[in-house]
């Protein structure tokens, strides 16, 4: 799944690489990979 962080637009479009326990891995264009609480923080699917 493809998504973006609504805090963090700079960060581009990020793969979803997993999703455990509510803690989401996802590897951003330009940040690289980044663990964020899904209790906190709500991603935005992008639909291509």
């Amino acid at each position: 799944m493809l998504v973006t962080h609504p805090d963090c637009p700079e960060w581009g479009t990020g793969q979803v690489q997993s999703n455990i326990g509510g803690r989401i891995t996802v590897n951003f264009r330009e940040e690289g990979k980044v663990v964020i609480d899904g209790r906190r923080i709500t991603l935005l699917p992008v639909f291509d």
